[in-house]
């Protein structure tokens, strides 16, 4: 995270302020999902997976979308056909 200039903090405030655009209930070992907030102008993606039985969310990435693979919006995934 801090190599993308990424805070502890933003991280924090994507998590409990954002809003999940993607959902992944099939992820293991655990579930995951994908959530955005724009932060200080800036877009900011952090993919969270959480353990219902321990309580415990982790994190396991952060990043700030490009717009190669998301639209304008930076909420919704581009899809390429071959």
């Amino acid at each position: 995270m801090m190599e993308r200039s990424i805070s502890r903090d933003m991280v924090r405030k994507v998590i409990l302020e954002g809003e999940i655009i993607e959902d992944y209930p099939d992820d293991k070992p655990y579930p995951s999902a994908l959530f955005f907030k724009y932060i200080e102008n800036d877009p900011v993606h952090v993919v969270v997976s959480f353990d219902v039985q321990t309580n415990y969310c982790m994190i396991i990435t952060a990043y700030r979308p490009d717009i190669d693979h998301f639209k304008p919006d930076y909420k919704t995934r581009r899809r390429y056909e071959n």
